[in-house]
């Protein structure tokens, strides 16, 4: 796992605590670090203890909309694959959304949702998307929040289902998963580490 925490570009200057109660988000591990701190101390100090799983939960709060929602598309390409004419359309429709965020390719996200399989767990990807901008939707929906901390729950959970998927190899897999959140926190394309890169065939799209 990464122990570079420095230059998180991309990462809000907020106060951890701040940002974690927006999203209605609690970390299970018991923190050292004041209310005051900052994305890369709370990371250094969940990395630490050996805490992967809220390190992820975290990072799902931290990330920007559009680089939250290509983490979790990364982490589904992770056990789906390359690109193919089979893909969920949850995940194609998510990552069209990632290149151009418009209102019309978060509605064919949303869309997606009503068609796909019970077992697409890709659908993620697409609440994620539908959730980002922080309303319940596009059009009409624009008009009303959406619930605190959905489109982050959303990409956790499908990092979480990439690290289910690939349970063999729990640990390397958690790194990578972890490593490319931080490339991308640095401006990357979520493939800066080899691991990273041998993880995810996609190109870059961030």
């Amino acid at each position: 796992m990464s122990e570079n925490f420095e230059n998180l570009v991309k990462l809000p200057p907020d106060p951890v605590a701040k940002l974690l109660s927006h999203a209605n988000v609690l970390l299970k591990t018991q923190l050292q670090a004041p209310p005051t701190a900052l994305a890369g101390e709370v990371l250094r100090e969940l990395y630490e203890k050996e805490a992967l799983v809220d390190l992820l939960r975290l990072l799902g709060v931290l990330l920007p909309p559009r680089e939250r929602v290509w983490w979790a598309c990364l982490a589904a390409r992770d056990y789906i694959g390359a690109r193919s004419d089979k893909d969920p359309a949850s995940l194609t429709c998510s990552e069209a959304w990632v290149r151009d965020p418009s209102e019309e390719n978060r509605d064919a996200a949303r869309m997606t949702l009503d068609h796909a399989y019970v077992d697409d767990d890709t659908v993620n990807c697409a609440l994620a998307v539908l959730y980002a901008p922080g309303t319940l939707g596009p059009g009409d929906l624009n008009q009303y929040p959406a619930p605190a901390g959905a489109s982050e729950a959303a990409a956790f959970a499908m990092n979480m289902v990439a690290l289910s998927q690939l349970s063999d190899k729990f640990e390397e897999h958690g790194r990578v998963l972890v490593e490319r959140a931080l490339d991308i926190a640095r401006g990357g394309n979520g493939r800066g580490s080899a691991k990273a890169a041998a993880a995810s065939g996609n190109e870059k799209e961030v």
